[in-house]
């Protein structure tokens, strides 16, 4: 069995189970530290299905984007149990994760998170009878020019984020009956989902590599970068 825990947004989400079956998966949207949660969700779902750590065939984790705290404890404590166990792990993208429950659309898939000042950490993808092809990759984008992109393709888009109120004026006024706006379930990442892309990937070769995917600098480390006079 593979242990797939996800910290990259204020929804913290751990699964346990296969490439072909979920023997357990917990969630909660309580906006709490997620160091404080994180591990007694994993200890819920191994004594679910009566595991042990002996049981585990490999962790995985979404390494980012997202909140820099949040991917830091996820991070870490995957490494950590990795590490320990002498498992394998996977790295996943929360932004794969996030368009997985879109994967069986028709067009392009778009998961984001927002990241302030009217930028989103963003990719798009495009939906292929179950599968995701990559049609631009993942970065930080202003939230204006993404749309600009996808206002020039004739294809529906799916946006999919916990962040999706905040955006939705703009995107309607963009691309008009071709967004499809997901709301609930659609905008939170399913753990089940990192366990389906853990299972069809490669493990890292080296679990002390394994950095967070920030894609920007956190802003206190901007501050410091240019009280030293780093220019970037």
């Amino acid at each position: 069995m593979i242990l797939a825990m996800d910290t990259s947004t204020y929804v913290l989400g751990v699964a346990l189970g296969d490439s072909s079956t979920i023997r357990a998966e917990w969630t909660t949207h309580e906006k709490k530290n997620h160091s404080l949660r994180l591990m007694p969700g994993i200890d819920h779902v191994m004594k679910t299905v009566n595991a042990s750590p002996s049981d585990l065939e490999g962790i995985a984790v979404t390494t980012g984007p997202g909140s820099y705290t949040g991917v830091r404890i996820g991070v870490a404590t995957a490494k950590g149990m990795a590490s320990a166990l002498r498992l394998p792990m996977y790295d996943v993208s929360s932004l794969e994760a996030l368009a997985g429950n879109r994967r069986f659309a028709f067009g392009l898939v778009c998961p984001f998170i927002d990241a302030r000042r009217g930028q989103v950490y963003a990719a798009v993808y495009e939906a292929d009878d179950g599968h995701l092809k990559t049609a631009y990759e993942e970065r930080l984008w202003l939230m204006d020019d993404l749309l600009k992109i996808l206002a020039s393709t004739s294809l529906p888009v799916y946006f999919l984020s916990l962040d999706v109120a905040g955006h939705r004026e703009n995107i309607e006024r963009v691309l008009g009956s071709r967004a499809h706006v997901g709301e609930g379930m659609d905008g939170r990442i399913k753990p089940g989902e990192i366990l389906r892309i853990a299972s069809e990937s490669v493990p890292v070769t080296d679990v002390h590599a394994v950095v967070p995917r920030y894609l920007q600098l956190a802003e206190a480390e901007k501050n410091w970068r240019m009280a030293q006079g780093y220019h970037e």
